[in-house]
């Protein structure tokens, strides 16, 4: 993996953008348990339910891609919305990249765990990320101080859920521990910021471009072609 590792400290130097982890974590008290369930609703899901994260790509693509990530981080929206398109169309689409996506909400973030959770709530009916788009995409909802749960309902009126199963989950706070079960693991591999990026297990050191995992996917398939 000598050559792997070289490979990656050369691409993240290379390419252009100025994305950069600048929402820094800082330590905070441990949340609050969940409330129980209402009278006939689901239990809370267990923090240990072996959860993985929402992926998109084939399970054969050469790279597999871990983004530890915030709903309400500007710098995670601006990589969701100007590079990500790319990276799902010219890698994720074409099954050169496996990308995995993990919660990650920042203490300083008032709203990033009821985001987690909407997004969570959403993916119960298949659509995980027609609600990530949404929470990126419009991404005011970050900046103007407002409680946004209301806006999270809108949007998942929009993308077609069944609001009476998803207000449910969100009233039971249904995934909080597999939210913070993520959370715990991003601690353990030392993330400290979002966005931070892992492939192939190895973290990625600098700007995440979508021309730099390009870059990247492009040196990792010359070198498995050259072996014999």
């Amino acid at each position: 993996m000598k050559g792997f590792h070289t490979v990656l400290v050369a691409v993240a130097v290379v390419g252009g953008g100025a994305l950069w982890y600048a929402a820094q974590r800082k330590p905070a008290a441990a949340p609050p348990p969940p409330p129980p369930p209402p009278p006939g609703g689901a239990a809370p899901v267990a923090a240990a339910d072996g959860f993985r994260g929402f992926t998109l790509g084939p399970d054969s693509a050469a790279i597999e891609v871990t983004e530890y990530s915030d709903f309400e981080c500007p710098f995670c929206a601006s990589f969701a919305t100007v590079q990500m398109p790319v990276i799902r169309e010219q890698l994720i689409a074409k099954g050169k990249v496996r990308w995995r996506y993990r919660d990650f909400p920042l203490p300083t973030h008032a709203y990033s765990r009821d985001a987690a959770l909407a997004a969570q709530c959403a993916s119960e009916q298949g659509k995980f990320w027609e609600m990530h788009d949404q929470l990126f995409f419009r991404h005011d909802w970050a900046r103007s101080g407002k409680n946004p749960r209301s806006l999270f309902r809108d949007f998942a009126k929009g993308i077609g859920l069944d609001l009476d199963k998803y207000d449910a989950c969100m009233d039971s706070q249904r995934y909080a521990g597999r939210i913070q079960a993520s959370v715990e693991e991003g601690d353990r591999l030392g993330v400290n910021g979002t966005p931070t990026f892992f492939v192939n297990g190895r973290r990625f050191e600098g700007h995440p471009t979508s021309d730099a995992f390009t870059a990247l996917v492009d040196s990792v398939t010359r070198q498995r072609k050259s072996k014999p």
